[in-house]
């Protein structure tokens, strides 16, 4: 389920794919949400929203990545600046037109995808123009070097390939997009376990 500003079963379903690939323990385990160019449409700011909220309870070192005029709301990133105190994490945010390569050194998790500019405007056909800017937010095979060597690509799909993603990532042997996909439905039939049993 999703709305404008949660996207729970995903953050629950992308929880479950990182607990199977990286372990129980992701204490000190780096996870970049970088924000993703895709001129399809103004894509929502649920998913990098509940991530940034849900992954410092985990333990994880939380990377926000985007362009300037990608925020995301500053209630949500107020909390989780507060989640990440609290247990402990680390937070940061970069917010720089050239910022990818930056955010992407040393990551355990690489969970690149494309959201609106809803927090800059309003207006779809202004937003569209302030999309277009950003082209080369793509992860590609350069940006994944970057990463540790066994770095997981996550994407909760569908996912503009060869322009949000490149095809060599998202087949390659870092993405684990599929095992992200499954995991959406076990999540849920564990939620309507614990709510309707």
């Amino acid at each position: 389920m999703q709305c404008e500003i949660y996207h729970p079963f995903q953050c629950l379903a992308d929880l479950m794919t990182i607990i199977e690939k990286k372990g129980r323990d992701l204490r000190k385990k780096k996870m970049v949400v970088s924000w993703a160019y895709a001129a399809s449409y103004q894509k929502p700011i649920s998913v990098p929203q509940s991530l940034i909220l849900q992954m410092p309870r985990f333990g994880m070192d939380v990377v926000l990545a985007h362009p300037p005029e990608f925020k995301l709301m500053p209630d949500i990133v107020n909390a989780a600046q507060e989640q990440a105190k609290k247990f402990h994490t680390g937070f940061e945010i970069i917010s720089d037109p050239n910022g990818m390569e930056k955010a992407f050194k040393d990551a355990d998790v690489v969970y690149a995808k494309s959201w609106g500019a809803m927090m800059t405007t309003e207006d779809a056909n202004e937003g569209a123009k302030i999309i277009d800017k950003y082209k080369h937010w793509i992860t590609d095979e350069k940006k994944m070097n970057l990463a540790k060597d066994d770095s997981i690509y996550m994407h909760p799909l569908p996912a503009d390939r060869d322009v949000e993603v490149a095809s060599a990532v998202m087949d390659g042997p870092h993405s684990v997009v599929f095992d992200e996909a499954e995991n959406r439905l076990h999540a849920q039939k564990a939620v309507m376990a614990l709510t309707m049993a």
